[in-house]
């Protein structure tokens, strides 16, 4: 038996990361502005896409590729019983609009 707590998915946190996030809270800008910005284009130009947005949630995201998608009433989405509730939060309200 273990001794210590085994963590699901330990973060992977350095001082580089700590670095952007002072200067990220000193700078003002937070929720958007050049910084998000940048992070768009350098991970637009990464994975060679015509576009990328950042979002803060794998929820805001799956409700953008639903839109996308063009799901509406009447739709059929399959997801796994073993999800997080916004998953199937955003397949119902996106099968309600």
């Amino acid at each position: 038996m273990r001794s210590e707590f085994l963590s699901f998915s330990p973060p992977l946190i350095g001082e580089e990361e700590i670095e952007e996030v002072v200067k990220a809270l000193r700078s003002g800008w937070i929720t958007t502005g050049p910084r998000v910005d940048r992070f768009q284009s350098e991970f637009r130009d990464f994975i060679g896409a015509e576009a990328a947005l950042a979002l803060n949630s794998c929820t805001g995201a799956l409700h953008i590729a639903l839109a996308v998608l063009g799901i509406g009433p009447g739709d059929k989405v399959i997801s796994t019983p073993m999800t997080f509730a916004s998953t199937i939060h955003v397949i119902e309200q996106s099968r309600l609009l």
